[in-house]
């Protein structure tokens, strides 16, 4: 009993640090320059500023649960690219094995190499990695879930897209 009084505890620490530290739904999104798994730059503040822009976070490229989440994205991507949504991955990863990742489970979309958590940072993930999903419509961030999922990933997101409709905002 006591144990698991300490592991209730536990996760409710985490998950009000997550909650108090994480983009609040309205915020602008982040103005910062990343690099992409091609190892390129790009200007993540541009391209979250025009139309709808899921970015999901994940703790480790070709791990089990990443790779469970990242492949939901890539089967609902005809249903995503129908509603034309853009979507960024992005985990510490460096570049190198960003692209790794999205060759070998075919990933049609980019990954963000974020090995200085500059991105963590922008997002309010501070300390740890873990799962997270926010939609950003022209800049502004309108839905996000702090707890994302994995294999269902691209239900989530499309139920999300779902409740928002062309102007509402939601939060799980």
């Amino acid at each position: 009993m006591k144990k698991l009084f300490v592991l209730v505890m536990i996760f409710s620490f985490i998950t009000s640090f997550l909650l108090a530290n994480s983009l609040e739904l309205g915020s602008p999104a982040p103005q910062l320059k990343v690099i992409t798994d091609q190892g390129t730059a790009l200007d993540l503040g541009e391209v979250l500023s025009v139309g709808t822009t899921l970015v999901f976070f994940y703790p480790k490229a070709m791990t089990p649960g990443c790779v469970k989440q990242a492949c939901s994205l890539r089967d609902g991507w005809d249903e995503l690219q129908s509603r034309n949504v853009s979507i960024f991955g992005v985990s510490s990863d460096t570049a190198k094995t960003q692209a790794q990742f999205r060759d070998k489970y075919t990933l049609p979309f980019t990954l963000l190499a974020d090995t200085d958590s500059k991105i963590a940072d922008a997002f309010g993930k501070k300390y740890f990695w873990n799962r997270q999903a926010y939609i950003f419509k022209d800049g502004i961030l309108v839905w996000r879930d702090l707890t994302a999922a994995t294999s269902n990933q691209a239900t989530e997101i499309l139920a999300a897209l779902d409740e928002l409709g062309p102007s509402s905002k939601a939060s799980k």
